[in-house]
């Protein structure tokens, strides 16, 4: 007969590994922010938003001088028997712009999950122009 040292943690191991398994099925997504993607150009700053299953008419956009904000909303789709990992609910994300912008003249559009927003800049930030001094040093 062979001598088998006690263990007490390996009884709290196996048990832990069982309620693991339990509550697999159970897991919520994580919730994730709708991936950006901002470009500058001279007149204007390009911005575009992922939002994949959401419709046109579940997205909200306030545009200021210096920040968007995308509020949007993917419905729950109830299908009996169904084991989804997709997020389902409200989520909004603002972004802050590295230029002031015209609000009153932003266009957007959506397609294929999409969200494509033209910023134009202002007037003030067209025509931005940094004077730099060159300093020669005393000889």
């Amino acid at each position: 007969m062979a001598i088998v040292r006690y263990n007490p943690w390996a009884e709290m191991t196996a048990l832990q590994n069982q309620i693991d398994r339990m509550f697999e099925d159970l897991q919520v997504p994580t919730f994730k922010t709708p991936a950006a993607e901002l470009t500058e150009t001279e007149d204007a700053l390009h911005l575009r938003l992922e939002l994949p299953g959401v419709s046109a008419k579940d997205v909200d956009i306030e545009v200021t001088e210096n920040a968007v904000k995308v509020i949007a909303e993917r419905k729950l789709e109830n299908k009996e028997g169904t084991r989804s990992e997709f997020y389902y609910g409200k989520f909004q994300r603002v972004i802050p712009l590295k230029a002031r912008i015209q609000n009153t003249n932003v266009t957007a559009e959506y397609k294929d999950g999409i969200l494509n927003l033209t910023l134009p800049k202002s007037e003030q930030e067209k025509n931005k122009v940094v004077k730099v001094n060159l300093e020669q040093p005393a000889a």
